[in-house]
């Protein structure tokens, strides 16, 4: 849904304004509840799916807020496309991405390997895989599976740790890093 005002500006394109317009502050680290803070007051997610070819380059948190239509956008972008089903990802978990994203300096949108997961595509995957958790966060759209071109897995392994806000796996040999809103845990190597 794009709202638009009486200038005929919807309402992403005034976002995006501001957003241009926007400087933030580094933020810091402490805990969970406040890895964001001194963010400044926008928050942003791109990323691009190599499977869908779909990509998004959205602010999803504004002032304090989160824009509903945002993460509806960010939902659908971060559904199991094998079999076209959609959750509604835990805010913490974007919160995770957009902060260890912040922290690499890095421009290049993140590549989302897996963010939900059926549990048919789960079973699947762990049929092939020993390393799919049974019960993994991904079924509950807390989890999101990330690569970045122009940064090592290590790199990106030590960003979303240093944000003490959740899980992070380090997948070396498969070339991406696990990152989700449950326990503050890492594995890998």
């Amino acid at each position: 849904m794009t709202m638009s005002n009486s200038n005929g500006m919807s309402r992403r394109a005034l976002l995006g304004v501001f957003a241009a317009t926007a400087v933030s502050a580094a933020p810091t680290f402490s805990n969970a509840a406040g890895f964001l803070r001194g963010a400044g007051d926008v928050r942003r997610l791109a990323m691009y799916a190599g499977r869908t070819g779909e990509s998004i380059n959205t602010i999803y948190w504004i002032e304090g807020e989160y824009i509903p239509e945002a993460l509806a956008e960010i939902n659908y972008f971060m559904r199991d496309a094998r079999v076209d089903q959609q959750k509604a990802i835990d805010t913490r978990t974007l919160d995770i991405a957009a902060a260890a994203h912040t922290l690499l300096d890095s421009s290049e949108p993140y590549m989302l390997l897996s963010g939900y997961r059926s549990p048919q595509t789960n079973a699947m995957l762990r049929a092939r895989s020993g390393g799919v958790a049974k019960n993994s966060l991904h079924l509950r759209g807390q989890a999101a599976d990330l690569r970045l071109n122009s940064r090592s897995v290590n790199q990106i392994y030590k960003a979303a740790k240093a944000c003490k806000a959740g899980g992070v796996g380090k997948y070396s040999r498969s070339n991406f890093v696990h990152m989700d809103c449950g326990n503050v845990r890492s594995w890998g190597s």
